[in-house]
């Protein structure tokens, strides 16, 4: 009668043993990294000028204070009234994300990033978001100065934006409304109502008009490269020219009525 074949321990392969501890523990950090990850990310990026402040969740499902200042050392801050809530989510050439707010949003904005050699590119889908105009007050000179009031109305078609060895592309559209605009720097209330439009092409171009109000503003741009290249002028109406003269001062440089405004 033959014998059973004696039992041979199995002995654990340890090599592989640790590299699935060590997979797993890689799962599990990318699953749940804290959302101040992207807080550091967002406030390094930025230069220390959009902060995410009490950041709360994951880096996949977070929400934060946002936060506009001055960058390092500046005393001015300015912060959303609700909370800014963002989803994140891989993609096979990049990410998706998704960002809401109740104060601003009806619907969450919604972007692709993806990225290729030497440069990004960041697609916006189809939206439309109300910003209060105070928010800018926290950017420090000159909007502190100015502490506008009323609201930014932005709406975007079509619009993605591109870097690639150091030139910036953009296509499609984005509207900005300002809509019943104040000043501390003046006493009428509101001053008027205003428009800009980005139109993106071979050369993007940068339009600035005026729907309705006492002080009038208009203007025009285009991209060389990544800087942008803008003039405009600023007057008021004939009767409102003293009750915003100390506005003209600041916006742009005088000349007699007007105020001429230059970028880049």
């Amino acid at each position: 009668m033959a014998r059973p074949a004696p039992h041979r321990h199995l002995r654990p392969s340890w090599p592989w043993a640790l590299a699935g501890a060590a997979a797993g523990l890689l799962l599990a950090l990318l699953l749940f990294a804290p959302a101040r990850w992207v807080a550091n990310t967002v406030n390094e990026r930025s230069g220390g000028h959009v902060v995410l402040a009490d950041p709360r969740g994951t880096v996949w499902n977070g929400s934060a204070t946002l936060v506009l200042t001055g960058g390092p050392g500046s005393v001015d801050a300015a912060a959303l009234p609700t909370r800014l809530d963002w989803r994140l989510r891989l993609r096979w050439n990049g990410l998706r994300g998704e960002l809401a707010s109740a104060c601003c949003t009806t619907a969450p904005l919604r972007v692709r990033a993806s990225w290729r050699w030497g440069g990004a590119r960041l697609a916006f889908d189809d939206a439309q978001s109300r910003w209060p105009a105070a928010l800018l007050t926290g950017l420090g000179t000159p909007w502190n100065t100015l502490q506008l009031e009323g609201d930014l109305r932005l709406q975007t078609k079509g619009l993605s934006v591109e870097s690639v060895a150091g030139r910036l592309a953009i296509a499609g559209q984005a509207e900005l409304t300002a809509q019943g605009i104040s000043s501390r720097l003046s006493t009428m209330r509101p001053m008027g109502s205003y428009r800009i439009t980005l139109v993106g092409g071979q050369a993007p171009t940068l339009q600035l008009d005026t729907l309705e109000g006492s002080l009038h503003l208009s203007g025009s741009g285009s991209w060389a490269g990544s800087r942008l290249h803008f003039s405009g002028v600023a007057s008021a109406a004939p009767d409102r020219e003293r009750a915003l003269s100390n506005l003209l001062n600041i916006i742009g440089r005088r000349s007699g009525a007007r105020s001429i405004i230059t970028i880049g």
